[in-house]
């Protein structure tokens, strides 16, 4: 410290403040508060001193550019002065300043990429990430795992997408390494699919497994799996859906329509989250078949068709309560019923 007392005494002395008091105007100026009156997120550039002391004064961290130069440089020896993003706490000191440009770990961003987007979705959150640099890099289908990731302030878009691959990869081997035993597919990939069709139809964590079960149960048996998300994907060839399924969006000849064709569909129709990974390969034990959204957010499961016919009908009545409530007004959308269909 005695060193950048001393550099700024000089200082001092250049701008004509001579005097007995001089050398302790220079330790008032490296030791007192500085300017901020609350912490602030302040993006460093990269460069010399001076172009940084600039930068900081512009904000506001420092009062004065020359002062921190000065400093700066008397205590070069303490180490080299680091660009990025730093959070300096109020009334930061030259002193605290030099040492958060040292020291302190830069600001941790978090970019959050939420379960079940599609990957043209995906792309879109990423390209939107604040404080991220390049392109995005093209993201196939149910190929990165929808996580919060953190990053730095001038990190790459093509860096988080290898990191949320990467994650995706990690999670189902996982999940298949940990897969119960007969289970109808045959695959990790097939596992991701599945989850992807999972993931779509609910987003309450606790039914997922119920959900995976059902159509488990109908891949045993040979039954189409008649997944209205699959429908969705299937009508727009993979963008997000804004209109209510049709009939003939049902009737629709599609690879992804799991109305007109039996097994799974040929690729994920979404990124599913580890606990969707999860609930494919480590089923609740069912023998239901069917499920419809019940009113409350979450599903009515049945095992018979009769059974399953009745809880579409409460479903119905439930629509149509709504609907009458929201007369006269701009309805609020309830949820879409998610439905394992009966089988036609």
């Amino acid at each position: 410290m005695g060193r950048a007392i001393r550099a700024l005494l000089i200082l001092v002395l250049l701008l004509g403040l001579a005097g007995g008091g001089a050398f302790f105007y220079a330790q008032s100026v490296y030791e007192r508060p500085g300017p901020l009156a609350a912490p602030a997120q302040v993006v460093v550039p990269r460069g010399g001193a001076e172009t940084i002391g600039a930068a900081l004064a512009e904000r506001g961290v420092v009062a004065d550019g020359r002062a921190f130069l000065a400093a700066a440089w008397a205590t070069r020896g303490q180490g080299p002065l680091r660009a990025g993003e730093f959070l300096f706490p109020a009334g930061a000191s030259l002193a605290d300043v030099l040492g958060v440009l040292r020291t302190a770990r830069p600001v941790q961003r978090r970019l959050t990429i939420p379960e079940g987007l599609m990957a043209r979705q995906i792309v879109a959150v990423i390209d939107r990430a604040e404080g991220l640099v390049g392109e995005t890099p093209p993201v196939d289908e149910g190929e990165v795992l929808p996580e919060t990731y953190t990053y730095q302030y001038g990190d790459t878009r093509a860096a988080i997408v290898r990191r949320a691959m990467a994650a995706m990869d990690e999670a189902l081997k996982e999940a298949w390494a940990n897969k119960a035993p007969d289970l109808p597919i045959s695959s990790a990939r097939e596992a991701l699919v599945l989850a992807s069709i999972v993931e779509r139809e609910t987003g309450q964590a606790a039914e997922r497994p119920r959900v995976a079960s059902v159509f488990l149960n109908r891949l045993r048996r040979g039954m189409p799996l008649q997944s209205d998300p699959t429908v969705a994907y299937a009508a727009t060839d993979g963008a997000p859906l804004e209109r209510g399924l049709t009939r003939a969006d049902l009737d629709r000849e599609h690879p992804f329509n799991t109305y007109r064709n039996r097994g799974l569909t040929p690729g994920p129709i979404a990124s599913p989250g580890k606990e969707a990974l999860r609930a494919v390969t480590r089923p609740e034990a069912t023998d239901f078949l069917y499920f419809v959204a019940d009113g409350s957010g979450g599903h009515a499961f049945a095992r018979t068709l009769e059974e399953h016919n009745r809880n579409v009908a409460r479903w119905r009545e439930v629509e149509r309560a709504r609907g009458a409530a929201g007369a006269g007004a701009d309805p609020s959308p309830g949820p879409v019923p998610a439905t394992a269909a009966p089988q036609r």
